[in-house]
């Protein structure tokens, strides 16, 4: 297996946009949220448009975070199994092409999932807002399309998977 680099490594251009994705994500949701909660408390009356903002936002903060999430091997690992095979190369091989196969497979279900629920929302709209209801599972199908494209290039790579893990992380 060869040494091949991270998809994104720390100081990445795209990690730093992720990053700031999601925390524009999470500064209009408290806001919103902040806001509705002084509205209705202090003066009887909210922003009813609050409630589905901030749940489209926190829908795509996750999987933006789980898309930035993926190439830094940030995870749920369970690396104290296959590290046990640390000193057997091929059968920590055939480990990692199993679980780049998996992680391919599950990217492919969700993502089929996602786009029957894209194409369902595409005919409806918001209550409130009156947005597209596709907006809410498109950054499923948009993550999991991410994230199984960084899982084949690390196949195709035959990148060893990350056991430096420690077991706070794990």
């Amino acid at each position: 297996m060869n040494s091949a680099p991270a998809l994104a490594p720390p100081d990445h251009p795209i990690r730093r946009w992720t990053q700031r994705a999601m925390a524009a994500c999470l500064a209009v949701m408290a806001l919103a949220v902040f806001v509705n909660v002084v509205l209705r408390y202090g003066f009887g009356a909210g922003i009813a448009a609050s409630e589905e903002l901030s749940r489209l936002l926190f829908v795509w903060m996750v999987f933006i975070g789980a898309t930035a999430a993926y190439p830094a091997g940030e995870h749920m690992a369970f690396t104290s199994l296959v590290g046990l095979f640390q000193k057997r190369p091929a059968v920590l091989l055939a480990f990692t092409v199993l679980i780049r196969l998996l992680v391919v497979l599950a990217c492919a279900l969700i993502g089929w999932g996602a786009w029957q629920q894209v194409v369902v929302g595409l005919g409806s709209h918001s209550v409130v807002l009156g947005y597209s209801t596709a907006l809410l599972p498109l950054p499923a199908l948009l993550s999991m399309a991410a994230i199984g494209v960084m899982a084949l290039i690390e196949l195709v790579r035959l990148q060893p998977l990350d056991l430096g893990h420690n077991a706070e992380v794990e």
